[in-house]
């Protein structure tokens, strides 16, 4: 795909007549990459409070670790019960409820006075993000079935990562004027509001009904409901799912922490909502560069290049001083994030289509868990042996990727065949 059919898609034919199919793809893209927008703005607007928690009530790493983990960890326990949840309900009901979920957990945060309030509330939003990925994917990936997926779950991908760059931002220059609480308190009130905007567009649409027929009382499958979690190919998605949390560890723990390496550098705290956001406009620059380059290279290879950059680009952060260190920040989001996208745009192929959401569920399950847990142990590991030692490590376990890629070609080929 090249940038000008990057354009049509985005488009979606605006200047043709529109049929039907065409219009509800458009919603089903629409409303799934507006929540995406959304939802990836809360999950990277913590990347600018942790500092200032840590500074204002006097956290360590590992309890910043912590913190972040309580997030994470909530998202990913309740990712699968979304999937399952909204076989019951519907996507579109249980998409609203997430999203007013963290609206609400993120006012609350205004109100904490302490660790253990702060990650009450950071629990709280964590279960409400957890809704996005899987009932999104699943209504994008279901309406744009056998008619260029890939493309429009790059272009998902993409909206979430403009979020990660405006909302930090945003959020950062309001508690630059007005503090933390105010920062917190008003993007939670935007959410609310998405909530609302969701729920229109998609019972307009007549999108994210409750569809999928029940499982017979002897359990038995259907020919219309696939057995168990409808994965295709077990071991190629397993291999998939390993690749993407090796991925997810390595970016959660490095974006952590970054801001605390920045800061020991010389970066005050109001440039931290800058350099997130040079650091996600070169995420949200990857999601598409890395979705193009997937289609001359293939998945493989871009993969292999992404991670082995990745590896290169946080060596090259530590050693750096402040100011090329800033440099570097929009091609360390190009390969942080670039994997991602060529990921997930590959579970639909080892998956049936009546499972998309339980399936994408697990798959998002593995990825954030992992992403979860490797904030505290980086954290653990600043305490004990310094911040550049544990990002170093976290350099270091990137490699782990290129076996699995090797493992992942059989499976690749088998879906494309």
């Amino acid at each position: 795909m090249n940038f000008t059919d990057f354009i049509s898609l985005c488009k979606l034919r605006a200047m043709e007549p529109q049929s039907d199919t065409s219009r509800t793809r458009r919603g089903a893209l629409g409303a799934g990459s507006f929540a995406h927008f959304i939802h990836d703005g809360f999950t990277d607007c913590l990347f600018v409070l942790l500092p200032l928690w840590a500074t204002g009530f006097g956290l360590s790493h590992a309890q910043v670790g912590f913190l972040k983990m309580c997030m994470s960890g909530s998202m990913s326990s309740m990712q699968v019960p979304a999937g399952f949840a909204a076989e019951r309900f519907g996507e579109r009901a249980v998409l609203v409820a997430g999203t007013l979920l963290v609206g609400s957990g993120f006012v609350l945060l205004a109100f904490a006075d302490g660790f253990f309030t702060l990650a009450a509330a950071l629990v709280l939003s964590g279960a409400g993000c957890a809704v996005q990925h899987p009932i999104a994917s699943s209504i994008i990936s279901n309406a744009y079935e056998g008619g260029r997926r890939r493309s429009a779950l790059g272009i998902y991908n993409f909206a979430g990562d403009l979020g990660k760059v405006a909302m930090p931002f945003s959020v950062a220059t309001i508690i630059g004027f007005y503090g933390w609480q105010a920062g917190a308190s008003a993007y939670g009130a935007v959410g609310i509001a998405s909530a609302v905007v969701i729920l229109f567009v998609l019972a307009r649409l007549g999108l994210g009904e409750r569809t999928a027929p029940a499982v017979p009382a002897d359990n038995q499958p259907t020919a219309a409901q696939p057995a168990g979690w409808g994965i295709r190919d077990p071991r190629g998605f397993g291999v998939l799912a390993s690749i993407s949390m090796i991925d997810s560890a390595t970016r959660m723990g490095f974006i952590t922490f970054m801001p605390f390496l920045l800061m020991s550098k010389g970066l005050d705290v109001a440039g931290i909502g800058f350099a997130l956001a040079l650091l996600f406009a070169g995420g949200a620059a990857g999601k598409l560069v890395c979705g193009l380059v997937a289609e001359r290279l293939g998945i493989l290879r871009t993969v292999v290049l992404t991670e082995v950059a990745t590896s290169g680009l946080i060596l090259a952060m530590i050693a750096l001083p402040l100011t090329p260190a800033m440099i570097v920040l929009p091609l360390m989001g190009i390969a942080l994030n670039g994997t991602s996208s060529v990921l997930y745009g590959t579970v639909g192929d080892f998956v049936e289509s009546r499972r998309q959401a339980r399936a994408y569920g697990l798959f998002y399950t593995f990825g954030t868990a992992s992403g979860a847990v490797a904030p505290l142990g980086c954290g653990v590991l600043s305490d004990a042996f310094g911040l550049e030692t544990a990002l170093t490590v976290v350099a270091a376990v990137v490699a782990l990727t290129l076996p699995l890629c090797v493992a992942l070609r059989p499976a690749l080929r088998a879906a494309e065949a």
